[in-house]
């Protein structure tokens, strides 16, 4: 997506005040969708598990492996996403994949089988890649074209604002489901986020500019090739796949350890509670200090402070205060990598295919992040958690240095 083909660019005589107004309606937009995109589309799965489970006739783990096979496809379908996005904006992209999950989601309440639960959640997987972080970062970047600070403070809106989506949707799904049944509160949850979400997306995303000239195709696959065939995109893979890995084992197995090391579920549930508010606050200085240093270097030493954090966990994490040091280490890098990677990647490739590239990244990202739990959870069987702390410490260390040798590279 370039400056010539995003609706942000500012055509010849315009109005930069206007253009800036609706910047803000499009960050404020944005922030209200992706708030109500993750609390439907994934914070309300965990809620309704367990009723989902008994209905169907289910195992738990059966009914979780729809979500696994929700994110393995949204991965898959990230490339072609992002090829879209860089070729026409996101309005049309996000308000088909917005209008795209209403059904699915009321398709969902009325699965009766395993096998129409994981259609849904295929389905799911594709709107996911159309609404969710990704899409809204290609079009933040792209409005925002060579104005760093402004794209910087616009994601860091976007994501302290759906940060608190867990803290919105998991209470407010357990109450809909509490008194109207799991079925009828996905019902209630699908007509809330299309009334918002699907207007919202087709108002105030704008289509490209009319008679603009788009960076043809060829031109585009051009760069894209050309940044994959070098060292600095793999790096940013590697460094942002290992630590979205570690980042989901501690979001699914926290309140897990925690109880193994000897706290009572409602002290660890609250300690692990923390993530979220910890992952704002991590936004914001890590955004601040990237005013002074770069970007990647101080994304770098947050992720070794992760490492050190969870590495201590299980000689600390015993005692209430040492847990809670540990969690808030860790914490603090907990959405840094969400902010940090959009930045590094318009820094080094531009706009123009920044949505593609993205894609590539979130092939191997976001795949990382469905399977990286189910690894954990049979390492700790076989080995103990202990080699999972280790194993997700060592992952930060990756990130770390990878992104370093990033740092390093001209």
């Amino acid at each position: 997506m370039t400056s010539a083909t995003e609706p942000g660019a500012t055509a010849a005589g315009g109005s930069g005040r206007a253009r800036s107004r609706h910047g803000r309606r499009v960050v404020a937009a944005l922030a209200v969708t992706q708030t109500l995109g993750y609390g439907v589309l994934y914070y309300a799965f965990s809620v309704i598990l367990t009723p989902m489970a008994r209905d169907l006739g289910a195992s738990g783990a059966q009914v979780a492996a729809a979500l696994t096979l929700a994110v393995l496809t949204s991965a898959a379908c990230a490339p072609v996403v992002g090829r879209r996005l860089d070729r026409r904006g996101g309005r049309g992209v996000m308000t088909a994949g917005s209008a795209l999950a209403v059904p699915a989601v009321l398709g969902w309440s009325q699965v009766s089988t395993l096998p129409q639960l994981y259609a849904v959640f295929a389905v799911l997987g594709v709107a996911s890649a159309m609404v969710l972080y990704e899409p809204a970062f290609a079009v933040i970047v792209a409005w925002f074209d060579g104005h760093d600070r402004h794209r910087a403070n616009a994601l860091l809106a976007v994501t302290i604002v759906a940060g608190f989506a867990s803290a919105v949707f998991l209470p407010l799904t357990g109450l809909l489901a509490d008194r109207y049944g799991w079925r009828q509160a996905l019902v209630v949850l699908a007509l809330v986020y299309g009334t918002a979400a699907v207007p919202l997306h087709a108002l105030v995303v704008r289509r490209p500019r009319p008679g603009a000239a788009p960076l043809r195709p060829a031109r585009r696959a051009g760069l894209v090739r050309t940044a994959v065939r070098a060292r600095p995109f793999w790096l940013l893979v590697a460094a942002f796949t290992a630590h979205g890995g570690a980042v989901a084992v501690i979001g699914v197995l926290l309140v897990t350890y925690l109880v193994h090391l000897g706290h009572p579920p409602v002290f660890a549930a609250t300690v692990a509670g923390l993530l979220g508010v910890l992952s704002v606050t991590g936004r914001v200085v890590t955004t601040g200090l990237r005013r002074r240093w770069a970007a990647a270097p101080v994304a770098a030493a947050v992720f070794v402070l992760q490492g050190v954090g969870v590495a201590l966990l299980p000689l600390a994490g015993r005692t209430a205060a040492g847990a809670a040091g540990c969690v808030l280490l860790f914490g603090l890098g907990f959405g840094v990598g969400t902010i940090t990677l959009p930045h590094l990647l318009a820094e080094r490739y531009g706009t123009a295919a920044y949505a593609s590239l993205s894609g590539r990244v979130a092939v191997f990202a976001v795949a990382d992040r469905a399977a990286a739990p189910l690894g954990a959870m049979v390492l700790a069987q076989v080995a103990g958690y202990g080699w999972v702390m280790a194993a997700v410490a060592a992952a930060c260390a990756l990130a770390a240095c990878a992104l370093l040798a990033y740092h390093r590279l001209p």
